[in-house]
């Protein structure tokens, strides 16, 4: 008896063992797999006179671009204040939404409010996360809406593999861009607003009685470099898009998935060092068409991103995951703290897809149109939903669940809807404001055929025009 007790405890001891062994290799397989997405690496320097490319390192590969993302914030921004729509002196009011982003930030209070130019200093310089989605919800109505508005610029940019879902840059995984279209936006930014560049230059700001600094640390420290923004979070590594300017040449570097800030710095330190010289010093005008005119939707009607190189997840992780994604290393140096969520994260932001990162092209030049009207600056105002066709898989008294469930459908028929542009529509009825969940097509053949796809997939929907 003693001795079949023993071999028993033996074999329990043994078969716990294999278990934890086996548990700790699956904890090394998915640290490593998350290491590897932020240790993958892109660079490329472009003459800003001439458009060649002096260097490229898979610079077309997909990365997530983290505070990058400010670059087009801010390119919007300027645009508004070049037509006129804001001023330097309009008021920004912060959301409870806005109020409530994670650091960096300037910790403006719920229906608290700065002036543009503040937003604008504390993106360049403390990269804050909640002026990013205050002049979002500003600039679009609300932050969904902004996103939209940047990836469709970005399109009209010629900026073919990004992405945006969100104005700051925190982590999510149907958000993405390229290290060649950093370079592009980095260029276009200086050629389209030269009147505004001069706010890259920015090493630090004074905010009522304190002074807060930036985070580029090239700025000062190699002759020439005049801009332009840094990011980092875990999953990205760490990111620096330069512009420098000898005044002969001019050149813009950028370098994605650093491993830290320090060897970030140094890499973008060799590259210009090595490629300024080989910039020429004659160019032939603008590089970067401006593209504000004529019809977006025609522009655009071809241009689809690519598919391929996409180092993201299936889907957005937990709030738990939320917070292991972002990795502040160098609290003085970059833009994001380890997140601590100070309010429930609703199943919109719980649930992504990269599905709906592929999203239609056409619908969301036709989201941009509508947003460039002058209403559409008014803070109090929500921003037009995307014209024409549409397929709608569901309503809901709570946007946050139309949203949710715009996400799962995606997730649910991610070749259904490569093409759709996912959006919320308010109604009332009986005295209650629903939501509608729709996906947006460009002719009404289009929303039949994925309406009955759909079903095929046994997912309730119908096509209407809106």
């Amino acid at each position: 008896m003693r001795q079949a007790l023993s071999g028993i405890l033996s074999k329990s001891a043994s078969s716990l063992k294999t278990i934890m062994i086996l548990a700790l290799a699956m904890t090394f397989v998915v640290a490593g797999a998350a290491s590897s997405m932020a240790a993958r690496s892109a660079a490329i320097v472009i003459d800003a006179k001439t458009g060649k490319v002096l260097y490229s390192s898979d610079a077309d590969g997909r990365r997530y671009p983290a505070s990058l993302t400010k670059m087009m914030t801010l390119y919007l921004t300027f645009e508004a204040m070049a037509k006129g729509k804001i001023s330097k002196n309009s008021r920004v009011v912060f959301s409870t939404n806005a109020a409530a982003e994670p650091p960096t930030k300037l910790g403006v209070r719920p229906g608290g409010a700065i002036t543009v130019e503040t937003a604008i200093l504390s993106m360049v310089t403390k990269s804050a996360n909640d002026s990013a989605t205050a002049i979002g919800e500003l600039l679009g109505g609300n932050e969904a809406n902004f996103a939209h508005m940047m990836t469709a610029k970005a399109r009209a940019l010629g900026m073919k593999g990004t992405v945006f879902r969100n104005a700051h840059g925190l982590p999510n995984p149907g958000q993405f861009t390229t290290a060649r279209d950093m370079a592009v936006l980095g260029i276009a930014l200086r050629e389209h607003f030269p009147q505004y560049y001069s706010y890259f230059s920015q090493r630090s700001f004074l905010y009522g009685r304190r002074r807060i600094n930036g985070h580029n640390r090239l700025l000062g420290r190699i002759k020439g470099v005049d801009g332009i923004k840094t990011g980092y979070t875990r999953a990205s590594g760490y990111n620096l898009v330069s512009s420098v300017d000898d005044g002969d040449r001019r050149i813009v570097a950028v370098v994605i998935g650093g491993k830290s800030g320090g060897s970030r710095d140094n890499q973008m330190a060799a590259l210009i060092k090595t490629y300024m010289p080989k910039a020429s010093s004659r160019g032939s005008g603008m590089l970067i068409a401006k593209a504000s005119g004529g019809n977006p939707i025609t522009a655009l009607a071809k241009v689809f991103l690519p598919k391929r190189d996409a180092p993201m997840p299936d889907s957005r992780p937990d709030d738990d995951a939320i917070a292991s994604l972002v990795e502040k290393t160098e609290p003085v140096v970059e833009e994001t703290t380890p997140v601590v969520q100070t309010r429930p994260v609703s199943p919109a932001k719980k649930v992504n897809t990269v599905a709906a990162a592929t999203a239609d092209d056409v619908a969301t030049a036709r989201v941009a149109a509508a947003y460039a009207e002058p209403a559409a600056v008014d803070p109090v105002n929500t921003a037009s939903v995307p014209s024409g066709w549409a397929v709608q898989v569901a309503s809901s008294p709570k946007q946050s669940e139309a949203q949710a469930l715009l996400d799962q459908t995606s997730r649910q028929a991610p070749s259904v809807l490569a093409d759709a542009v996912g959006f919320t529509v308010a109604f009332e009825k009986d005295g209650v404001t629903y939501y509608r969940a729709r996906f947006g097509f460009g002719s009404k053949n289009a929303a039949w055929k994925a309406c009955n796809a759909l079903k095929k997939k046994k997912i309730q929907c119908y096509a209407v025009q809106q």
